[in-house]
């Protein structure tokens, strides 16, 4: 049985490094957004959810998963989290202890809706038939 490299890659084809230190952006990021320090005042009245930073092998670059949380008007919260994006990438690198702060882009998490999609395609009768049937 052979050991495992640090610079080998898991199945979706990041390091050991990437996922530790996308992890580490990711508290640190869920962290400013409970503190609400923002000026913005739309960010710091926004309940926000990041469920996942993925880095670039580089190190450079980040992208922050968020999700919204309590029905707030996505856009909106979206284009003030790119416009603090400088804020947030300063504030990220004062805590992270990287040679380089990350350059952060904010996306909205999709997965939970594709989850819904597929769920809701799995109770469909005619599907439902198909799979009991096996």
């Amino acid at each position: 049985m052979s050991r495992r490299r640090s610079s080998e890659k898991d199945n979706r084809g990041h390091s050991q490094r990437q996922l530790r230190v996308g992890e580490e952006i990711r508290h640190l990021l869920a962290e400013l957004f409970e503190r609400g320090n923002m000026r913005d005042p739309v960010l710091r009245d926004a309940s926000v959810t990041v469920t996942a930073v993925d880095v670039s092998p580089d190190l450079r670059n980040a992208t922050a998963f968020v999700m919204p949380l309590g029905g707030v008007d996505e856009t909106r919260l979206l284009a003030a989290m790119r416009r603090a994006a400088p804020w947030f990438r300063a504030r990220v690198g004062e805590r992270a202890g990287l040679r380089y702060a990350p350059e952060i882009r904010f996306e909205l998490d999709r997965t939970f809706d594709e989850a819904d999609k597929i769920g809701a395609l799995l109770r469909r009768p005619d599907v439902a038939r198909d799979i009991e049937e096996e």
